[in-house]
């Protein structure tokens, strides 16, 4: 029997599946609704390919994010939230939230800093 791994405090489970720099972007473009992978990477053009992919991977693995395959020509895959990726919505907002107030006090003015996007509205 293999060893489980043991958490000092619950928030590295949460960092686990939801860290780093993209997981979280990802996750707030999908609470507008199901998108192709090349929809996301024009919404995140900081974004490599091979890491969108990844990070779209492992989101999936996790059960937070569907991948739906279409049998079409070409074929087409859309992603979208699980019912459990939903139950991250209040936490995604509290961060976007918590990131303008911060933008504020750092520089003033959230409109001269934050690019012109849908998530920025």
């Amino acid at each position: 029997m293999e060893a489980r791994k043991k958490y000092n405090i619950s928030i590295e489970a949460t960092l686990e599946v939801i860290g780093g720099k993209w997981k979280c972007v990802i996750l707030c473009h999908l609470t507008h609704g199901k998108r192709r992978t090349s929809e996301l990477k024009a919404l995140m053009p900081g974004i490599t390919q091979k890491m969108l992919t990844q990070q779209l991977r492992e989101l999936v693995e996790d059960g937070i994010v569907n991948r739906i395959s279409y049998n079409e020509v070409p074929p087409r895959v859309e992603y979208e939230l699980t019912e459990y990726g939903w139950s991250l919505k209040e936490i995604l907002d509290s961060l976007c939230s918590w990131g303008e107030r911060h933008i504020i006090k750092e520089y003033g003015d959230k409109s001269a800093m934050l690019e012109d996007s849908i998530l920025n509205k």
